[in-house]
């Protein structure tokens, strides 16, 4: 490669301090300018990486560390989207899935066979291999449409899971088209091609979440819990490799897998994000910019051709594709054109299946000239698709997300919406705290994002020791917060004694929810239980939350959740049972309900809309808590809604219920809510009424409060 001096400078840059400054001027400069002028920046990024390439000004070579980088970024994309996918959604739209995805395979297949076949006179298998390509998509924009809150609709739902099947069929096509032009496709070829595949997906889907559960439950240490989520999307996409798929799939089951070990609202989520929009994921499409060669426009009538045949098989495929699964599955126009959007976009699998078939030799021709199975106007033609499929699903995706965003916005924020949820945790316990705010992350709705507390009570008469003690939990709860992006407002009180301490916080801080922390050594102490019910739960007008974590609320796999006979006629019923859908829907972890004849029938019609992978079993009366609970298995947690005495909801056994948790829950995680009973009302129905997060359950629930 020839290099242009310029003083002490040479093009292509090759110091790596210097080639590193220019992207990283590039991932800051895309999205100030380009939001300006209301162009996605990822968009920017690809034009940016097209400009300073090999085929632009050529200022930066995509040599090895571009291309590793660029790697990374492609893998994050695929992992991003398994891993924040919602499994009950996922679940239930399973046949909407599969419904998109025979329309986004079997359209473009079709139109890009005909094209091949008959305009472009390329021989049967070659124009089964050209028609893959339309067929696969590349996720580019999820992180971004991720960000604006509507990872949980349905058309994005039904994208990715689609875009899963769809690649795969893709790349299976590859394999088979790649094995016959081997002449080793029989019956061996099949076997060990099914036989691989099935233990790859058995593999990371069964192993890897045990790994991963052992690995969270051993190892605090938060570097060292990313760096292990880089090795699992690493190791599953080498994985993918040997069964003899494309390594995104890898990287997508691995963030099946990890799915409900990496709790939404998580210090880990947030970093892996972090880290992934901040700097793998520009990196792969400034990498995919440098693929783009403006001068093919130039190279004459044969390379647009064969690129016009591409675009429509492509562009006109995924579009008629939407249309088909809006139509068939009865979605909005804008639904419709989000996923046109999403799906439409051709980078990796397409790309990988080019460079593939570009480099397979079928023979040679009478000068000595190689006869290529995908020619180089197919190789020149798929660098125009990427270009201008990247452009068309940038400003169509994000224009529908957009404005479905903007209605679901519409339709969330009714009423004046002053009522906030202000949660209090009372911390006592150093060794307690990061699993307290974790728990505290996790049961929060999305509206009360500063809203947070934590609580230190000190005796007037403890001495400076208590103080820096204090001080150094308060330290650490702000800390953990914020590694989640959440601010955590640290309260000191100075007061007579503990109980009184957080009844005057109670009071001026309007809390909603209060959270306790039992330690593992003591659990239910006498004193405790003194202060619980002589104290506590003397405040009426607020949720009481008894927490024990035997271990990482991350690494939960199960909810038991407990819930009395006529629970539904407590005032904070719904309130609390908020609590226990937040930690579902954050945790994406299945969850039990045990419940009476009435309430069951509320639950049924709540889950009728919502996303939540739940079941609900009937049971009598609370006499079979103590059975239930001591069925709760490892790395399994219960949930009880408990009561306070003279509420509809009491029973007797509830009195020894921390006896029995004392006794046979020792190693397990377990939450105790008492529904706040005030006498009036007034606190539910504001907060019902006004809620942000009961309008995301499903409008059906405003129905059953009323």
């Amino acid at each position: 490669m020839t290099l242009l001096s310029i003083g002490h400078l040479s093009l292509p840059i090759e110091d790596p301090l210097l080639k590193f400054l220019l992207e990283l001027i590039i991932i800051l400069s895309a999205p100030l300018l380009l939001n300006k002028i209301k162009v996605p920046h990822l968009l920017g990024l690809i034009i940016a990486g097209a400009l300073v390439g090999p085929n632009g000004f050529h200022l930066l070579a995509r040599d090895s560390s571009v291309v590793v980088t660029g790697t990374t970024g492609l893998l994050y994309i695929m992992f991003l989207a398994g891993l924040e996918i919602d499994m009950g959604d996922f679940k239930k739209n399973k046949w909407k899935s599969l419904a998109f995805s025979a329309y986004t395979f079997a359209i473009p297949f079709g139109l890009g066979l005909i094209g091949g076949y008959y305009i472009l006179g390329f021989n049967l298998l070659t124009a089964v291999l050209f028609s893959s390509l339309f067929s696969s998509h590349t996720l580019i924009v999820y992180p971004y449409i991720s960000k604006m809150g509507i990872a949980k609709n349905p058309a994005v739902n039904i994208t990715l899971g689609g875009t899963m099947v769809t690649d795969v069929l893709s790349l299976l096509v590859l394999a088979v088209v790649v094995g016959m032009t081997q002449g080793d496709v029989g019956a061996g070829f099949w076997a060990q091609l099914s036989i691989s595949m099935v233990l790859f997906v058995l593999v990371v889907l069964l192993v890897f979440p045990l790994i991963a559960r052992w690995f969270f439950k051993r190892v605090e240490d938060k570097i060292s819990q990313y760096i292990f989520v880089l090795v699992m999307i690493y190791l599953a996409a080498l994985l993918s490799e040997l069964a003899g798929v494309e390594a995104i799939i890898g990287a997508f089951f691995a963030g099946l897998a990890l799915n409900q070990l990496i709790p939404r609202t998580s210090t880990l989520m947030n970093r892996v994000e972090f880290v992934g929009n901040a700097i793998f994921i520009p990196f792969f499409l400034i990498s995919v910019g440098m693929l783009i060669d403006f001068k093919v426009f130039f190279r004459g009538w044969e390379t647009l051709g064969v690129a016009a045949v591409m675009l429509v098989a492509s562009i006109g495929g995924k579009y008629l594709a939407a249309v088909a699964t809006r139509k068939s599955l009865r979605l909005t126009k804008d639904e419709g054109m989000l996923i046109f959007g999403m799906s439409s976009a051709s980078a990796a699998a397409t790309l990988a299946s080019v460079m593939v078939g570009y480099n397979i030799i079928l023979s040679e021709t009478a000068t000595g000239e190689p006869v290529r199975l995908l020619n180089e106007h197919v190789l020149n033609g798929s660098i125009l698709l990427i270009l201008i499929s990247c452009i068309i699903s940038s400003f169509v995706s994000l224009s529908s997300a957009r404005r479905i965003a903007e209605a679901e916005n519409e339709e969330t924020v009714s009423g004046n919406n002053k009522e906030h949820e202000h949660i209090l945790l009372a911390m006592n316990h150093g060794e307690t705290v990061e699993r307290m705010v974790n728990l505290g992350l996790l049961v929060k709705g999305k509206s009360a994002a500063n809203q947070l507390f934590a609580l230190s009570v000190i005796d007037n008469d403890k001495n400076e020791s208590a103080v820096k003690n204090s001080e150094k939990i308060l330290h650490e709860a702000v800390e953990t917060a914020a590694a989640a992006d959440v601010e955590l407002t640290p309260l000191t009180r100075y007061d007579s004694d503990v109980v009184s301490g957080i009844g005057n916080v109670i009071k001026e801080r309007k809390i909603t929810d209060v959270m306790f922390v039992l330690q593992d050594e003591k659990g239910f102490s006498p004193s405790f239980v003194y202060n619980l019910h002589n104290g506590y739960l003397r405040n009426d007008h607020v949720n009481v939350l008894i927490y024990h974590p035997a271990q990482p609320v991350a690494t939960i796999r199960k909810y038991t959740v407990l819930i009395p006979q006529r629970a539904e006629m407590e005032p904070g019923f719904f309130h609390a049972l908020l609590r226990v859908w937040n930690i579902g829907r954050n945790s994406g972890v299945k969850m039990v309900f045990y419940a009476g004849a009435a309430t069951r029938k509320v639950l049924e019609r709540i889950l009728l809309k919502a996303s939540l992978e739940a079941e609900i079993r009937e049971w009598q009366h609370w006499g079979e808590a103590d059975r239930i609970a001591a069925e709760v298995k490892a790395d399994e947690a219960l949930v009880a809604l408990m009561a306070r005495q003279g509420t509809p909801s009491f029973a007797h056994e509830m009195r020894r219920f921390p006896d029995f948790l004392n006794l046979r829950l020792k190693e397990r995680t377990y939450l105790l809510i008492f529904p706040f009973a005030d006498e009036d009302g007034q606190v539910e129905k504001r907060s019902v009424s006004n809620h942000r997060d009961f309008i995301e359950i499903g409008n059906v629930i405003g129905r059953v409060f009323k």
